[in-house]
């Protein structure tokens, strides 16, 4: 397995510096570029796994390939590097400071402009973060924000946020909110989302379902991430052997999740990653209904798993089994309070002990193809225990779709909201904070255990360091007791592209491509 060479060394040099440090540390990437003679002219060619579906504006758009493509069409005022998740100056001048723990005085990047030509004032900020903030637009990011009291305009240039209370991860949650051009959006908040206008390094040209998405390079961009080629296409490419194919090919140079069968196939051939991500594979019980609203049968349902043959069957060992919330690799890693080993006689005594047995269950699942390829397994451990498991596989939109009608007992499927933010509490607010999940979906939210957990995350977010880390860990641990929606496995994702064209190239550890940062060498 190659290792990207020259592209990921410099990065790791990015974070050596330590990343804290304004906007220059970005530069050293641009620079790698630059030093191996990029060429200005050339387009990027890439293949991505998913279809384009929902709204590209950033008030709710919250799909896979939606917030990989705003990656490069807005910016927030201080945004996460998609590669390293570290936050970085974007909009503002500068990285953001309190002056007493509660407000915030941040001056624009000086000649900042959106991509028709107007300028990014401090209107356009106060009204991007009220938007958000609007209990009406039922925005996907509002509960992101919370720790936000007020967003005013000081001057055309400057904006003042002040915090309900001292937030310590006050700079990388900015990011949750992108700027946006006001006159734009007021004037035709439809065709916005369709074809948005940003302030980021590439435009967009034009966007197709199910086919293709084309952006040009924004020459007026002044920012810390200049775009290093003239133009970028995105084939969307779901079909993974075509997917493999094309990159074996020529026709692009990049491909996000390739088939984990072909891995060896592929690194014969062009630079393969895989990186260890947060994304996993939950399972999601209706826990107001027999016979899951009993944790000890949510809990048979985990001990009667066979991780090491669903991963290394199913899997073909690109997964590692949750003994938390988090993976082991995150730097907020707790080992949960209790860890679902694979335990088949427990599984038993406690379907026994909750006075089920034997009982007959319906386990949804999504059509996903790693997805599809564990679930027969996952039905095998079950039934080895005294579940009677009928499979029903579907679509994940129809799928959901009888979720919210109430019409789940369990259901396995895939999720990856790190592609927000990767602070535990951003992850653990996106599953269990007030949504839809809880009320609508696993119908937990009417517990005292739901309440207690409430409790614990809003103290953390006043919290910081330690105290904090141990308010998460209590989380951890009531959320692997309780299961009402858990991890079974945090995936790998393989990535492999075409180092010898590529310069600056490295795989983020989400769903999605960056090409921040990225040229074509000549």
């Amino acid at each position: 397995m190659h290792n990207g060479g020259l592209a990921l060394s410099r990065r790791a040099l990015c974070l050596a510096a330590g990343a804290l440090v304004s906007t220059s540390l970005l530069g050293i990437g641009r620079l790698a570029a630059q030093e191996a003679a990029v060429d200005p002219e050339a387009t990027i060619q890439a293949a991505i796994a998913y279809g384009l579906s929902g709204t590209l504006d950033p008030l709710n758009a919250s799909g896979a390939v939606t917030q990989a493509v705003n990656w490069h069409l807005f910016e927030g005022l201080v945004d996460l590097d998609p590669v390293t998740r570290e936050p970085y100056a974007a909009l503002a001048a500068e990285m953001p400071v309190s002056e007493d723990g509660l407000t915030y005085t941040i001056k624009l990047r000086e000649g900042a402009t959106f991509h028709d030509g107007t300028p990014v004032t401090a209107d356009d900020v106060v009204y991007s973060f009220a938007r958000v903030q609007d209990p009406e637009s039922q925005s996907l990011f509002r509960s992101f924000v919370l720790f936000i009291d007020t967003v005013e305009a000081v001057s055309p240039d400057t904006v003042r946020i002040t915090t309900k209370f001292p937030f310590s991860l006050f700079n990388e949650r900015l990011g949750s909110v992108k700027i946006v051009p006001r006159a734009a959006v007021e004037a035709d908040a439809e065709a916005f989302g369709k074809l948005p206008i940003g302030s980021g390094p590439y435009r967009l040209i034009s966007a197709v379902p199910e086919a293709q998405i084309e952006f040009e390079r924004f020459d007026a961009y002044n920012g810390p991430r200049p775009a290093l080629a003239k133009a970028m296409v995105w084939n969307l490419i779901a079909d993974p052997t075509a997917r493999v194919n094309a990159l074996s090919s020529g026709t692009v140079m990049a491909i996000e999740d390739v088939p984990y069968i072909d891995a060896d196939t592929v690194s014969a051939v062009a630079t393969l990653e895989k990186a260890q991500s947060f994304g996993l594979l939950f399972a999601m019980f209706n826990t107001s209904a027999e016979p899951f609203d009993d944790v000890r049968v949510r809990q048979a349902f985990l001990y009667a798993l066979d991780m090491d043959k669903i991963i290394g069957t199913g899997m073909l060992g690109n997964a590692t089994a949750a003994t938390s919330f988090l993976p082991e690799t995150h730097p907020n890693y707790h080992r949960a309070s209790t860890v679902y080993a694979y335990d088949p006689e427990k599984a038993k005594a406690l379907l026994t002990e909750a006075g089920t047995p034997k009982l007959d269950i319906k386990l949804m699942s999504t059509d996903h193809g790693w997805v599809k390829d564990v679930a027969p397994i996952i039905k095998d451990s079950l039934d080895q225990v005294g579940f009677n498991t009928t499979l029903d596989i579907g679509q994940s939109g129809g799928q959901y779709t009888k979720v919210d009608a109430g019409e789940m007992q369990v259901m396995i499927a895939p999720g990856d909201p790190s592609v927000f933010g990767n602070d535990p509490d951003i992850l653990m607010q996106w599953w269990y904070g007030d949504n839809v999940w809880p009320k609508d979906r696993y119908r937990w939210a009417g517990s005292a255990e739901y309440k207690t957990l409430t409790e614990t995350l809003a103290a953390a977010q006043q919290l910081s360091g330690e105290e904090q880390q141990a308010k998460w860990n209590e989380a951890f641990d009531l959320l692997s007791e309780q299961v009402p929606l858990y991890p079974l496995f945090h995936r790998q994702l393989p990535t492999a592209w075409d180092a010898e064209q590529l310069e600056g190239f490295a795989p983020v550890p989400t769903t999605g491509l960056s090409f921040l940062d990225v040229g074509v060498r000549q």
